[in-house]
């Protein structure tokens, strides 16, 4: 739907360092005034006051998303800008055009914002921003653990020292690990420094971890954590990625529309009569669809109730723990009619069931939104 005519349209490019403007004003299409100012308070604040000048009426502003975040967005709105913050893959690209700039880019955000062709992404509040960092560098901790694991691991494969009392990465193990010495000081030293390396990705990860239960055992997430918790495979780890990248679940009004968020939906190209699909889309928000992949796997196991999952779904109301006892059957049912009935892969198995997980997960956050 296309802007009001009486309504300024002003595109954005921003950078790091400046910001391209194209400005339309009301009653025209093309672009009136451009400029590049600086990426800092002062020129933003000068630019504020010429584009009310601009702007006989109201006033819109719109820029992609990007490394920028939404700090631009926020500062424009206390300036008393209203300021879209829009989708860099839904906005249409002409295939034969192959020049690209700046100021090209600022002028053809000011024209699809008027003809209302941009897709405006849901920007999550100062504290759901700060909470999703959160749960994002305790994700980066754990790969740093992971990455540290395995350099240690085939330092001591090439030196021909395996473990095989008990499981790797237990105390035993660190402790053994603790006790090597190696001949010569260089390989000693290349030794103690990757051993630091993982000690200190392992208290890093375990601090993150506690911090990120302190935060899910507060409000606004400690009953959406309890409920989530109901279903086999979500810890609140889980659960607090889930909820805070999705941070607003109301504007999801369906389970297809979560599901096609999360890039789990079947891709399509149809042509004729001919229809064709193809692996998932893998667009939207890759932390769930990762999450909720992993949970998938749990799926495999007949449906059952652990002491552990009993204690998750203590106090919690019956509507749900109904909810994911249905999970259970279904898609413990649905994982094994697709991999011994049709002879699936099982990574295409467990894609399959995270899509038909996530229905279940909004119906979790639609029964929440409904108390």
């Amino acid at each position: 739907m296309s802007m009001n005519e009486s309504i300024a349209c002003v595109g954005l490019d921003a950078h790091k360092a400046n910001i391209n403007v194209a400005v339309i004003v009301p009653g025209s299409k093309e672009i009136a005034f451009e400029c590049q100012i600086a990426h800092e308070p002062g020129a933003l604040k000068r630019l504020a006051g010429k584009l009310k000048e601009l702007s006989k009426g109201g006033l819109v502003a719109a820029y992609e998303a990007g490394p920028c975040g939404y700090a631009l967005q926020r500062r424009l709105k206390s300036l008393g800008i209203e300021c879209q913050v829009v989708a860099p893959s839904l906005i249409p690209v002409k295939p034969g055009d192959r020049v690209k700039t700046d100021r090209r880019d600022a002028r053809k955000l000011a024209q699809m914002l008027q003809a209302g062709m941009l897709t405006e992404v849901h920007p999550p509040t100062p504290e759901q921003e700060a909470v999703r960092d959160l749960t994002r560098a305790r994700e980066d901790a754990k790969q740093d653990q992971m990455r540290a694991r395995h350099r240690l691991s085939k330092m001591l494969l090439r030196y021909g020292l395996t473990y095989t009392k008990t499981k790797n990465w237990t105390k035993s193990h660190h402790a053994w690990m603790r006790a090597l010495r190696f001949d010569h000081p260089a390989a000693q030293h290349t030794f103690e420094m990757y051993l630091l390396a993982l000690e200190q990705a392992e208290e890093r990860l375990a601090m993150l971890t506690e911090r990120v239960a302190d935060v899910a055992a507060s409000e606004p997430y400690v009953r959406h954590v309890g409920w989530l918790r109901c279903l086999r495979g979500v810890d609140t780890v889980t659960a607090m990625t889930i909820l805070a990248e999705l941070h607003d679940t109301r504007r999801f009004t369906s389970a297809p529309e979560l599901m096609a968020y999360l890039g789990l939906t079947p891709s399509e190209h149809s042509s004729g009569s001919r229809t064709r699909h193809g692996s998932i889309t893998k667009t939207g928000n890759t932390h769930v669809r990762r999450v909720l992949i992993e949970t998938a796997w749990n799926y495999r196991h007949r449906p059952a109730v652990s002491l552990e999952l009993a204690k998750r779904r203590a106090g919690q109301p019956p509507a749900v723990v109904a909810i994911a006892d249905k999970a259970q059957a279904r898609l413990h049912r649905r994982y094994f009619k697709l991999k011994e009935g049709y002879n699936k892969p099982h990574n295409k198995v467990t894609t399959a069931i995270a899509r038909e997980l996530t229905g279940f997960i909004w119906a979790v956050l639609n029964h929440t939104q409904a108390t």
